[in-house]
């Protein structure tokens, strides 16, 4: 009886690591968040050079619940602190695919220093490309970005430190549509 207890745990062990290991594998993120952590899907972040202390706390978030995902939620839900590092240190060190969004000429031009006024580069970086637990913005979806501020300035969309969420209350709607499609244009390279 005993044997079979055993047999029982040890199945049911292999299986809960087995279902760990998938989740820390950066090919199963690859389905959503594209080959190297660049997505195609325009509701879906590029996690591709993103710095790996933001992509690790991400993760966290999810997996604690103070963040919600349908997908992503579930994903980190078992994954341990060690996992987390290690997909968040692979995905930092992919190159980010060339932006395939156009941004309107008015905004590329007036970006810059939207960017700055809004402070955006300040916590961000000077060329956007994130630091620390600060995600890079340069060449991220513009649909993605988009649904992000707007779920910032609407409280709907929370983050670590309230920092954006206040940031982003200064911002008019018009203004957070023209930095979105800026943002998107941008090279990360």
């Amino acid at each position: 009886m005993n044997k079979q207890l055993g047999n029982a745990a040890a199945a049911a062990a292999a299986f809960l690591f087995s279902a760990s290991l998938e989740a820390a594998d950066p090919n199963v993120c690859a389905a959503c968040h594209g080959d190297g952590g660049n997505s195609t899907n325009p509701e879906v972040p590029s996690i591709a050079q993103q710095p790996a202390q933001f992509v690790s706390t991400a993760l966290y978030l999810f997996r604690e619940g103070n963040r919600k995902d349908a997908q992503m939620s579930p994903m980190a839900a078992n994954l341990s602190n060690a996992e987390m590092n290690e997909l968040a240190a692979w995905f930092s060190k992919q190159p980010a695919a060339a932006p395939k969004h156009e941004s309107k000429p008015e905004n590329v031009a007036n970006g810059p220093a939207m960017a700055k006024k809004y402070n955006c580069s300040q916590c961000h970086g000077p060329r956007l490309l994130g630091q620390q637990h600060i995600p890079r913005l340069a060449g991220q979806q513009y649909q993605y970005l988009r649904t992000q501020l707007k779920g910032f300035k609407a409280g709907t969309r929370s983050d670590i430190d309230g920092n954006m969420t206040s940031a982003a209350q200064a911002v008019p709607e018009q203004d957070l549509e023209a930095l979105a499609d800026y943002l998107a244009g941008l090279s990360a390279n």
